[in-house]
């Protein structure tokens, strides 16, 4: 039996949400198939179900070929396992934690690495056992701070999550690479385009680790290419450092009078202004090291005042600062932080002053020190003197100063070169769609999974991690698959592979569309179909289109005559056919 708009729990809206910033939230709200519940939590309407079971049957599917075994996890979980492997302390208040009433702590998981990793040291303890590989498609919970964009950052949202286990290095390389071959299937069988890039395993720790990336405007994920073929996530590009330089015959650092220049493009203007360079080049920002003051605040809740030394013609990028000093939280200093380090003089700051060194453990004021890789040894800086008014010109790495560190949190430029010497790169934006990564044996060893190997010996086995997320690829899709009309489905995910329109007042009409019906269910198709008697034509038109059911078979007053007409609605194509020839082209 067709699925009836007659009686189907289904009402489109005119107008755009007010809150909808993009346009698959637009869409997905005005098309009925989610509805809003609390900022970044929605509730799922039949529609929007039937294209999110379509597709997690496709990941179903080429689970299955891979070798992988479904489970199903609770979404409460206890709070034991991750105190054990600290992350209900890692995490910090991106989880949702809560108490029963006995006063046991729980959590909604984020993750569930621990409930694999315990849930297969209780079944499994030989190597004959392995390899393994088990997942699940379940709820996810994570308090953002700001959900945004509908589905596709929000703070309860549908993964496939699944895990490897194995007994040698070896054998992870290989269930790491049937994982990455199905996850290419899968988003070729879903239509998105994607960008396999080198990524940061974060907080889930582990070694090697790759993103898959569908470019898009809306992403919000930088990540770099280069034509020779090296793509990254910008957290996990690694700067190609100059190499360190002799710095015996340079001449000794000057300190001289700035005024009044508190930003970069400020000190370039002066110092070309008064103190020219003596080969006759321009000074540019670039000649310039520009210090910034973050605070970390640590686990245990302590605060810490760092000081990130870069080149003046580059920003701190927030996002690889978070990486290179994780698990701790970054933000920039504040007011009060200076006002208790006096140290460091606002506008002025730098790693050396007449009166010795400023900046580093060992220093006056033991704030640590740390540099950008290109801050190499024998490389001169225009800097800080950490002296109200005044910088330093030709201050050297190695022989004034000397770095605690280096740390990767400039921003990455375009035509930066590559780290494989593949050539410049270009800067793109992207959304994660999937993420695969070694976990490596991290939790294994916390959590005791070991097993016996050929030779009787206990070997803690090697993990690897593997997610998709299955929400956030639906408004991805949808993102990418309308028009200003609606939705546009492919036809492997659609909620339905025909949405039949009956349109008029005669009987007739509709009885011609019961017969059409029943020949496209008896050659396998679902079909939706709009029955409904008191509507007109315009708005059942109007529903179909928004709704997005790639082919659309209208039933009206040429009937009688057996004509139909045919939409194609991932072409704009409409013509008017034979209803024996629909069929055909509906069925073939």
């Amino acid at each position: 039996m067709p699925t009836r708009l007659s009686n189907y729990f289904l009402r489109t809206l005119r107008e755009d949400p007010a809150d909808a910033e993009v346009v698959s939230h637009k869409l997905l709200v005005r098309a009925g198939y989610i509805r809003r519940t609390a900022a970044g939590v929605f509730s799922w309407l039949p529609l929007g179900l039937r294209v999110k079971a379509k597709i997690e049957q496709i990941i179903r599917e080429e689970m299955a070929a891979a070798g992988a075994h479904e489970v199903h996890f609770p979404a409460l979980v206890p709070r034991e396992p991750y105190e054990a492997t600290n992350r209900w302390t890692e995490y910090g208040d991106l989880i949702f934690r809560l108490k029963d009433r006995k006063g046991a702590d729980y959590l909604l998981a984020p993750t569930h690495e621990e409930m694999f990793t315990l849930l297969v040291k209780d079944l499994y303890s030989s190597y004959k056992d392995l390899p393994l590989t088990i997942f699940q498609i379940q709820d996810k919970y994570r308090d953002e701070a700001r959900p945004r964009a509908g589905l596709l950052r929000g703070r309860e949202f549908t993964m496939k999550d699944a895990y490897s286990f194995d007994y040698t290095d070896a054998g992870l390389d290989a269930s790491y690479l049937a994982q990455r071959d199905a996850y290419e299937r899968i988003f070729q069988r879903l239509g998105l385009s994607y960008v396999i890039v080198q990524a940061d395993a974060g907080a889930m720790g582990g070694s090697r680790s790759e993103e898959f990336l569908h470019p898009t405007p809306v992403g919000e994920d930088t990540f770099v290419q280069s034509a020779g073929g090296y793509a990254a996530n910008v957290e996990a590009f690694t700067t190609t450092a100059p190499p360190a330089r002799g710095y015996e015959k340079l001449t000794p650092q000057e300190v001289v009078d700035t005024p009044n220049t508190p930003t970069i493009e400020s000190l370039v203007a002066i110092a070309n202004a008064n103190h020219p360079r003596p080969d006759g080049r321009a000074w540019t920002a670039a000649d310039t090291l520009k210090n910034v003051v973050l605070a970390l605040t640590h686990l245990d809740g302590t605060r810490e005042l760092v000081v990130v030394g870069i080149p003046g013609d580059r920003e701190l990028d927030i996002k690889r600062a978070e990486v290179a000093f994780q698990p701790a939280e970054v933000e920039p200093a504040t007011e009060a932080d200076f006002a208790k380090n006096p140290g460091l003089v606002k506008g002025y700051i730098g790693p050396w002053s007449p009166d010795g060194a400023v900046l580093g453990e060992e220093s006056r004021t033991g704030i640590r020190y740390l540099v950008d890789p290109r801050v190499a040894d024998g490389s001169g800086w225009v800097t800080g003197a950490n002296v109200e008014g005044k910088h330093v010109l030709g201050l050297v790495a190695g022989r004034d100063f000397t770095a605690d560190g280096v740390v990767e949190a400039a921003a990455v430029l375009p035509g930066d070169e590559a780290p494989d010497g593949s050539g410049p790169v270009t800067i793109e934006r992207g959304m994660e769609i999937g993420h695969v990564f070694q976990l490596g044996r991290k939790y294994a060893e916390v959590l005791g999974l070991k097993v016996l190997d050929e030779n009787g010996k206990l070997v803690t086995v090697t993990m690897g991690s593997y997610g998709i997320g299955v929400t956030r690829i639906l408004a991805i899709i949808a993102e990418e698959n309308n028009d200003e009309k609606g939705l546009i489905w492919p036809a492997s995910v659609a909620p339905f592979d025909v949405h039949v329109v009956a349109t008029g007042k005669d009987d007739a009409v509709y009885g011609i569309a019961e017969d059409v019906i029943a020949q496209l269910e008896a050659a396998g198709l679902d079909v939706l179909y709009d029955d409904r008697p008191k509507v007109s034509p315009g708005v059942k038109f109007g529903d179909a289109e928004l709704i997005g059911v790639p082919r659309v078979l209208v039933v009206g007053r040429g009937a009688a005559d057996g004509q139909v007409e045919l939409w194609n609605r991932a072409t704009g194509e409409r013509e008017t056919v034979a209803i024996a020839d629909a069929v055909a082209q509906l069925t073939a």
